[in-house]
């Protein structure tokens, strides 16, 4: 018993501003005050354990561009197998691009509620600091009694002992109160660390986005560069011709086994409706430009000086250039040749084909439905090609025609 009473003397002069201060503030209870808990700090220490992981796993993401050159290095006596390696490349660099684009886009996201989340907490500790504070000047303002006052007022021992717990249970709810408030505290501290994680993650993926954007420049600049090379390399001219000759041959019998089946399609379906060409002028397969950078028909090769059919017309615009359906059709063909890199055929029926090659991205695939207006591909530099443009031919009944017959009234 003495050693109950002896504690409780230690503990009454520290905590009699708090018993006036819960009886005249009975509401601002501690579970009340704070909804910070050890479990909410856990869970934000592993939020941030989680950042950070993912802080460094964007370490090693970039494309080794030094490793990428050093293989298609060995590919450069294999034009086609080079061409096809590198378009591969930058396929998968665009992806990537996008991917770290829509992580961007998350991101800022994240951070939007992180800084919530901090306002939130801020809240929280500034509730905490000015209950402390009004307990505090309330202690101060109401002053302490003595414990031989307190003593001789009580009706009896037992009296004084109730009294005691009583005080025992507000020493509790003080202890209590400021374990709240160093939560709240160290919780908005976590918060803070969080919100500037997550703005050097977004940092860093905005600088990752330019540097795969600067790897994608530099290896299509290294492309057009060796492709020029190549074919500038005088002892190079026969096996370039050869070459141009047997990629127009194997793009002839690509395009011809795709007819081939569509025929063979309509054979099967003579019962059912079959497209057929209306004879209605095609659309332009570029919205606004309209740069012709190489004529369809027969011309003097400026690097071989040799005579070369072209079979299309090329039509310069920057890459991702929307390319659109010149008719309506169906897609026989939406793939990708070394020669022609990315491409769609598009059968309008009655014998007439549409092909789009070089593309940098394909949106339509085969045996879709497409109508006259609609977008079906970016421009790009796929392929056979040197710079961005659309190769774009016409073909009827098996044989290339002028697609200006079609693109003009």
């Amino acid at each position: 018993m003495k050693k109950k009473i002896r504690k409780i003397c230690s503990v009454l002069l520290a905590v009699w501003g708090a018993v006036f201060f819960a009886a005249a503030m009975p509401q601002a209870s501690a579970s009340g005050l704070s909804s910070v808990t050890s479990d909410s700090i856990r869970e934000k220490e592993d939020q941030i354990s989680q950042i950070k992981d993912e802080k460094d796993a964007l370490k090693g993401s970039l494309s080794n561009l030094k490793e990428i050159k050093k293989e298609l290095e060995k590919q450069k006596n294999n034009l086609s197998e080079y061409v096809r390696l590198l378009d591969g490349t930058l396929e998968e660099i665009e992806q990537k691009i996008v991917e770290l684009t829509g992580q961007i886009i998350n991101k800022e996201e994240e951070i939007r509620q992180a800084e919530d989340e901090l306002t939130a907490a801020l809240e929280k500790e500034e509730t905490q600091k000015k209950t402390t504070i009004a307990c505090i000047r309330l202690m101060y303002e109401t002053g302490t009694p003595s414990l031989l006052d307190m003593l001789l007022k009580a009706e009896g021992f037992g009296a004084f002992l109730d009294w005691a717990d009583h005080v025992e249970k507000v020493y509790a709810y003080g202890n209590q109160m400021l374990q709240d408030y160093k939560t709240a505290r160290e919780y908005v501290e976590l918060c803070k660390e969080g919100l500037e994680l997550e703005k050097e993650i977004l940092d860093e993926t905005k600088s990752n986005v330019l540097a795969e954007e600067k790897n994608l420049e530099l290896l299509i600049e290294q492309k057009t560069q060796d492709l020029i090379a190549y074919e500038s390399d005088i002892n190079n001219k026969e096996k370039v011709i050869r070459e141009y000759e047997e990629e127009i041959k194997a793009q002839e019998e690509e395009i011809k086994m795709l007819e081939a089946a569509v025929m063979e399609e309509k054979k099967q379906l003579l019962a059912s409706m079959v497209i057929t060409y209306d004879g209605g002028v095609f659309k332009f397969p570029l919205e606004t430009y309209t740069r012709i950078s190489s004529e369809y028909g027969t011309r003097p090769d400026p690097i071989l000086g040799v005579e070369r059919f072209h079979n299309g017309v090329d039509f310069a615009a920057p890459k991702g250039t929307a390319i659109y359906a010149a008719y309506d059709g169906k897609v026989v063909a939406a793939a990708y040749s070394t020669s022609m890199g990315n491409y769609v055929m598009i059968d309008h029926g009655s014998g007439l084909y549409t092909i789009y090659m070089h593309a940098s991205a394909l949106y339509v695939k085969k045996g879709d439905t497409v109508v006259r207006g609609e977008k079906i591909a970016a421009v790009g530099s796929t392929g056979r090609s040197t710079g961005n443009h659309l190769h774009f031919s016409v073909r009827l009944d098996g044989q290339y025609v002028s697609p200006w017959e079609y693109l003009k009234e």
